[in-house]
């Protein structure tokens, strides 16, 4: 048996028996349930279970062997369950949060939309009242005071950049209520655009095939070196599960301690990706790019881009033709809207001007943008 072999079995055995703590004195197990994480579910688990033992965690112990266990063992202390209670008719919320601060916790920003009154419990002692800091709703991020927080909730690490596309993950949360659980996987892919609620995207999220689940929305998404790189936001489907990326939280949640709120760039343009039919009919040559269909009248790029003006039908289906086609943004690539979106969320604030490289008449050219700052999301 190798390495990898021995190392998921005694995860396995772990799992089994901190989901034994969590099922204690409960006569039901979790049910199937919405593939959204943090939607409004009541838990399953009793009100006054706590999930897992307290204990004296080291928080990222170098000289842990990699395993899943110790990564576990050494992220624990720093999770936090979460509930929430509104003056809504459903009543209660639940998810996930994990320590950045001395004093403060990071979780989603849908996890305490409408929070009338948020508690929040670590593996070692009771329930603490929490407070929004601050939030943001077109990252899904925000931040939470909480005073008492244990001397063993440690802040947990941000990654600095993406992890590696087939990189090993534990996902730690608190699904259906079932406290300090841990589910494993690989980074599937990252720079994703996640599409939210009130018709807005959310830029830079990772995907990973780690089970998520309600509850576990706000959790860290843990590499095996102890690092997070991303807060869980959504599962989308079977072995499909999102997260927002570390990089991203390492710049709105500062701000939101700073101001309340992050400032996102805003182009006021209507873009798709380049796929082969669009690539043919605008004389593309390499395909890649971000096609501007349409300019919002009194937005950014009022003046700047040029929308479409005529359509062609290619193989039966009408193709959008005559619009600009973004190609690089201050000599960044920009080969699909994805990308587009992460680097104005990461390398721009409203209010700069850059450089934009674009196909017009099939002619290269640059134009430069002043970036405005995103409205409120539309309801």
């Amino acid at each position: 048996m190798d390495d990898t072999e021995t190392s998921r079995r005694r995860f396995l055995a772990a799992c089994t028996g901190a989901l034994a703590a969590g099922t204690a004195g409960c006569s039901l197990a979790p049910g199937s349930g919405p593939s959204g994480v943090g939607e409004r579910v009541e838990p399953t688990t009793p009100e006054g279970d706590s999930g897992s033992a307290a204990g004296d965690f080291q928080q990222f112990d170098q000289s842990a062997d990699g395993t899943y266990e110790a990564v576990y063992r050494d992220a624990i202390g720093s999770v936090a369950q979460i509930q929430v209670f509104t003056d809504t008719a459903a009543g209660r919320g639940q998810g996930t949060g994990f320590v950045y601060g001395e004093e403060y916790v990071v979780t989603n920003q849908h996890v305490v939309d409408g929070a009338e009154e948020i508690a929040l419990r670590f593996p070692e002692g009771g329930w603490l009242d929490g407070e929004v800091v601050g939030s943001d709703v077109y990252s899904d991020l925000a931040v939470l005071s909480v005073e008492g927080i244990p001397d063993g909730a440690t802040p947990l690490a941000l990654a600095e950049s993406d992890p590696a596309v087939g990189a090993e993950v534990i996902a730690i949360g608190n699904p259906f209520g079932y406290s300090g659980s841990v589910s494993a996987g690989i980074v599937s892919g990252v720079d994703r655009t996640l599409q939210g609620p009130n018709r807005f995207s959310i830029p830079d999220t990772i995907q990973t095939d780690a089970p998520v689940n309600p509850g576990n929305s706000g959790g860290p998404l843990v590499t095996l070196d102890g690092t997070v790189v991303g807060v869980v936001n959504a599962g989308g489907g079977d072995n499909i599960g999102f997260a927002i990326s570390a990089p991203l939280t390492r710049r709105v949640i500062p701000a939101l301690l700073e101001d309340g709120e992050f400032r996102h760039s805003y182009m006021g343009v209507g873009i798709t990706s380049v796929g082969p039919l669009l690539a043919e009919a605008n004389d593309v040559a390499n395909g890649s790019g971000v096609y501007v269909s349409s300019v919002r009248s009194g937005s950014p790029s009022d003046g700047v881009f040029e929308g479409t003006t005529d359509e062609t039908t290619l193989h039966g289906q009408p193709v959008e033709t005559g619009g600009d086609v973004i190609v690089a943004m201050e000599e960044t690539p920009i080969p699909t809207r994805q990308a587009l979106a992460s680097f104005l969320a990461l390398e721009t604030s409203p209010g700069d001007t850059i450089d934009v490289e674009v196909l017009r008449d099939r002619q290269r050219q640059t134009v430069e943008l002043t970036l405005g700052e995103r409205p409120d999301p539309e309801t």
